[in-house]
């Protein structure tokens, strides 16, 4: 008798559409895979569009370690009016005229955002404070203010430059590489307070999380009409540096043990058959397992 096939697991990569919470697709993608196992590598704001990746039944696992990769994004800033929220979808709380301001100037305080830097997070992030959301303190009234995170901002490249000298509000378009955990709202703040007019973001769309980007992505009407997960073995060759074990390594794999084998980083190790296994890590003068997918 053929046993029955286990659940499905991998990765789905999905081009969110806006006005969407992520928590809104993890459910849509629940009802398409058939489980409740579902979760997401960083949270997309309802306004954001892009890559939101999803890791279903054992997949899930590799999530917390794909958030600590790199992130890409294309926004577009509005320069001359601050939010509550740093974003369109907030209240305005300021508004200065940014007619004189030049493009060079612009630019020039774009680049000093740059590098590793401390940046404060916006007040309606998802953050705990006190066991409670800082967005949901913010709704409920309360005067929130979080303590600066060091980020990093691996580039940032400023497109169109619209609006400077005939205009009150200043508009540009930036792609951003950067480190998880950057928020680009907060660039938008920042870069409006480093020119004395304050900012905020208009559109946000994340191209990229690690080596997932909206080439690899689908839509959720794509999804629905064809549902295939990335293999968990494929997720993890993409995401991690990779190495072929032999029967003997696999074996103590599977159990957990360490293996006598040099390793740069967190590595996706797999058994002669192409299985992936787990996730190690040199530890000492051994490599150790992170966690096991076996």
């Amino acid at each position: 008798m053929t046993a029955e096939p286990g659940p499905v697991s991998g990765l789905v990569v999905v081009d969110k559409p806006g006005g969407m919470t992520s928590h809104d697709v993890v459910s849509r993608v629940r009802r398409l895979a058939g489980t409740r196992k579902v979760g997401h590598a960083g949270t997309l704001d309802p306004m954001a569009t892009g890559v939101l990746v999803l890791g279903i039944n054992r997949a899930t696992r590799l999530l917390g370690h794909l958030m600590l990769t790199e992130k890409g994004y294309d926004a577009t800033i509005r320069l001359g009016v601050a939010t509550t929220t740093d974003d369109a979808e907030g209240e305005v709380t300021a508004t200065v005229a940014a007619d004189g301001l030049d493009e060079a100037t612009v630019r020039a305080a774009a680049a000093e955002l740059v590098g590793d830097i401390l940046q404060v997070p916006t007040a309606v992030s998802a953050i705990k404070v006190d066991g409670k959301r800082a967005y949901q303190r913010v709704r409920d009234g309360e005067e929130v203010e979080l303590k600066a995170r060091p980020v990093t901002v691996h580039e940032l490249t400023v497109h169109e430059v619209r609006g400077v000298s005939t205009s009150s509000t200043t508009e540009l378009d930036i792609s951003v590489r950067c480190s998880s955990g950057t928020y680009i709202r907060a660039i938008a703040r920042d870069l409006g307070a480093r020119l004395g007019v304050g900012g905020h973001l208009t559109a946000l769309r994340r191209t990229a999380v690690g080596p997932y980007d909206l080439a690899s992505a689908h839509t959720l009407d794509e999804l629905a009409e064809e549902f295939t997960p990335m293999p968990i073995a494929e997720a993890a060759r993409a995401a991690f540096a990779a190495v072929e074990l032999d029967n003997a390594q696999a074996a103590d794999v599977r159990v957990g043990r360490a293996l006598a084998i040099d390793l740069e980083g967190l590595t996706a190790v797999f058994a002669p058959d192409g299985e992936f296994l787990a996730l190690y890590e040199p530890r000492g003068d051994a490599a150790k397992a992170v966690a096991v997918f076996v």
